[in-house]
């Protein structure tokens, strides 16, 4: 059949059902680290992805579920970029520093800007009835390839032998929890954020605790110049 102009008309090719969820997914993760979770609407999901709103509700059912499916997502994307980077890092202390984000730029620009961002929003959420499973769920899963990274690092020598890597891995994901809580209050912020990596990473690597506390020494000197 031709249109009104005697042409045939463009057929607009029909997404697959994974395409399209996964469509879904990525457009819910940027609309969720930008809002959060109770501000974030599954209106501007749809809007995002060009569908009607009940298209996302036919995929996922509520919000609540589109949310958990998000975080799976999230924690695979994590766990991906951790592989990644531990290819480009010489040692599991080094990669820690990148993970932590001791550049301010790469923090919020960077592959893993919005999951972090996300992760970090859930952390607030495992008390939720209807959330609280999936932000736990995420939270462990986090913390279990965390631990795998320090577990690497007794192994090549630049995480100390005598922690827990369990343990440990919980307190990296209380640092990285606890960021918008910093961001949002802490004064002189950027050198603060470094002093508070310096010191974990100092509790967990003692090859990297130098570097970073001359680092740190020299931002606290040159602001008392200031």
């Amino acid at each position: 059949m031709l249109d009104v102009n005697g042409t045939a008309p463009v057929r607009r090719t029909r997404l697959t059902a994974e395409k399209r969820r996964e469509l879904i997914l990525r457009a819910a993760t940027h609309v969720f680290a930008d809002a959060g979770y109770r501000a974030a609407k599954v209106s501007d999901v749809a809007a995002v992805v060009g569908v009607t709103e009940p298209v996302i509700f036919q995929n996922f059912g509520t919000k609540a579920a589109l949310y958990a499916a998000v975080l799976d997502r999230v924690a695979d994307q994590i766990r991906v970029e951790l592989r990644t980077l531990t290819e480009r890092h010489g040692s599991a202390s080094d990669l820690l520093a990148h993970v932590l984000g001791l550049d301010p730029a790469r923090r919020l620009h960077g592959p893993m800007a919005h999951p972090g961002i996300v992760f970090a929003d859930a952390a607030n959420l495992a008390a939720d009835p209807a959330l609280g499973e999936p932000a736990r769920h995420v939270a462990r899963t986090l913390a279990g390839h965390l631990a795998d990274l320090l577990r690497q690092g007794q192994a090549d020598g630049t995480i100390r032998a005598d922690a827990d890597p369990e343990a440990a891995a919980w307190l990296l994901l209380s640092v990285l929890s606890s960021r918008p809580l910093r961001t949002a209050a802490m004064p002189d912020r950027d050198r603060h954020e470094r002093s508070v990596i310096a010191l974990v990473l100092q509790a967990l690597a003692s090859d990297t605790a130098s570097a970073f506390s001359s680092t740190v020494h020299a931002d606290r000197s040159q602001a008392r110049r200031r």
